[in-house]
C-alpha cells in the first residue's frame, strides 16, 4: 500500500512539473533575497541618518589597508623624509629577495638591474638623465628613496598605488643595497625577524 502510494506520488508530481509552462514565471519564494530594494545616491530615505543615503566620509577616517603618509610632496619634505625616515622592516635574506624581484619589476626598467641608471628604456633613449645610485650629489638614504617611490620626482611617479608600504620598504632595501655595491662598501648583514 505504501509503495503503491509513493509510486503515486512520483506519477503526479512529474505530470505536474512536465506539464507546466515553461514560457511563465515560476513562483518566487521571498523575492527580497533576488531583488534588494534599490536606494538611489542622492535620495532622501526616512531609514538612513539624516535621511540622506550618501553619507560623507567621517573627518579623520582611513581606508582599510591604507597607510599614511605624513610627509608632503615639497622640498621641505623631502628633506624632512632624508633625515627622519628610516626602514623598520627587519633586513633578512627573505625580505631583500622580495625587494630584488619587485625592483626588477618597478624600477629596474629605468634604473637598471645595478642601479647604475642605465636600464632598458635609457639605453634605447626613451627616459634620460636616471641618475646612478652612486651619484654624490643626490646622496640618497632611505627616507629619501622611499619619499621619492611614494610621490614620484621629475618624470617618474608615484609607485604609492602599485605597492603597499611595507613592500614600498622591502624595495628601499634593496635600493639601499645596491647604493653600496655601486660605493664598493661592504654588504650588510642580515638580521633576524625579532631584532
Amino acid at each position: 500500500m505504501k509503495s503503491l502510494i509513493t509510486i503515486l506520488l512520483i506519477v503526479f508530481s512529474l505530470a505536474f512539473i512536465s506539464c507546466s509552462d515553461k514560457t511563465e514565471r515560476n513562483y518566487q519564494y521571498f523575492p527580497n533575497m533576488y531583488v534588494s530594494v534599490p536606494y538611489d545616491t542622492y535620495g532622501e530615505y526616512e531609514i538612513f541618518p539624516e535621511e540622506q543615503e550618501a553619507l560623507t566620509v567621517v573627518e579623520g577616517s582611513i581606508p582599510r589597508g591604507f597607510t599614511p603618509y605624513e610627509y608632503e610632496d615639497n622640498t621641505e619634505g623631502y628633506t624632512k623624509a632624508k633625515e627622519e625616515l628610516k626602514n623598520e622592516v627587519p633586513y633578512t635574506e627573505e625580505n631583500l629577495a622580495t625587494g630584488k624581484e619587485l625592483y626588477n619589476i618597478y624600477c629596474a626598467t629605468c634604473h637598471g638591474e645595478n642601479g647604475n641608471g642605465k636600464g632598458y628604456l635609457v639605453e634605447r633613449e626613451k627616459i634620460l638623465g636616471v641618475p646612478s645610485y652612486d651619484d654624490q650629489g643626490r646622496a640618497i638614504t632611505e627616507g629619501s628613496v622611499y619619499h621619492v617611490m611614494w610621490h614620484g620626482i621629475n618624470t617618474m611617479g608615484s609607485y604609492a598605488s602599485q605597492m603597499n608600504s611595507e613592500e614600498l620598504w622591502l624595495v628601499d632595501h634593496y635600493v639601499m643595497k645596491l647604493k653600496a655595491e655601486l660605493e664598493g662598501k661592504e654588504p650588510r648583514e642580515f638580521e633576524t625577524e625579532s631584532e
